[in-house]
């Protein structure tokens, strides 16, 4: 098998460089009440992202190429069936937008920063664990149990896509007993690494981009390593700091010690698992994030996570 070896904790390092997350000016962002049409426009600006990320890539490499890279034809099957998804997913939310008396936002102009077939699919791992985190951040600011229902729908198939990356680039599939809920303006801030621009007609969303936060440790990291990012130094910043960790239904805290290069550290919860997300925060946060308590950030950690166990003395 000639398939080496490519986290989705590598292509982190190159998706999510300096500077990157700052949203394009064609995104300025308005600050109002987000409403159930602002979270259908914002799940159809991701399902674009998604839709024309796999279109591209299907169309550069052929499955002669994922032979070659080592990955089997079944996979390469796999990423018909996603490819196809995304798309019905884009077509799905055009007409609830209709429906809902919106105009939809249409495609971006993208930057995927994939460079051949392996680090294709350990971004996909990446993007997809997004999606999913999308989906859950934005379930709690939706207020009609018809497009609630929709989103779960939906969620669950960017799941089974996550299981399918993940598990052809040797990660666990379930990495963690639960999904990862993160705030749209956090996953605003991820997809903006993607955006080169969009059309002034698209509405405007009512997310801000926080400023980057650069992970400089190894990935994927085991649980209590002292994970290191670097910011912005210019950014204002509290007495107190934190690196607070999101890792499925987890919100930890942790103090962060900011050295004199810039370089701000914290120990990864022993918690944490999977695909997680790390926000420097100026307040110790425990329960739901608030726009305000972040400094920058997200940055995106695959944890290691232990050795499954079964009890079976328990039914």
């Amino acid at each position: 098998m000639k398939f080496t070896k490519f986290t989705s904790g590598a292509a982190l390092a190159v998706v999510l460089a300096p500077g990157v997350l700052s949203a394009p000016a064609s995104l300025e962002n308005r600050q109002a009440p987000v409403t159930d049409l602002d979270v259908l426009q914002f799940a159809l600006t991701l399902e674009h992202l998604e839709n024309v990320f796999y279109k591209n890539a299907l169309q550069q490499f052929s499955q002669a190429d994922f032979l070659a890279a080592g990955f089997s034809s079944s996979f390469y099957q796999n990423l018909l069936f996603i490819a196809h998804d995304e798309e019905a997913h884009v077509q799905f939310l055009q007409q609830a937008i209709t429906s809902a008396g919106g105009t939809p936002v249409v495609a971006c102009e993208y930057n995927f920063p994939y460079t051949d077939v392996v680090s294709f699919v350990a971004l996909s791992s990446v993007l997809e664990g997004v999606g999913v985190s999308a989906y859950l951040g934005g379930a709690p600011v939706i207020s009609s149990k018809d497009i609630l229902a929709a989103a779960g729908a939906i969620l669950v198939a960017e799941g089974l896509h996550q299981s399918v990356q993940r598990t052809a680039i040797l990660e666990a599939a379930s990495a963690n007993i639960v999904g990862t809920p993160v705030p749209p303006s956090a996953i605003f801030s991820i997809a903006s690494a993607f955006l080169k621009s969009c059309p002034s007609s698209n509405a405007a969303l009512p997310f801000q981009a926080f400023p980057t936060l650069t992970l400089n440790t190894a990935n994927p990291s085991p649980p209590g390593v002292i994970a290191a990012f670097t910011f912005d130094q210019s950014l204002p910043l509290s007495s107190t700091l934190f690196v607070t960790f999101v890792s499925g239904l987890d919100i930890i805290s942790v103090s962060a010690q900011v050295t004199s290069a810039g370089v701000v550290t914290a120990a990864i919860p022993q918690k944490a698992q999977g695909q997680i997300y790390a926000m420097l925060t100026n307040v110790e946060v425990s329960s739901s994030i608030a726009d305000s308590a972040i400094v920058a950030g997200p940055a995106i950690i695959e944890v290691t996570p232990p050795s499954p166990t079964v009890d079976f003395s328990v039914s």
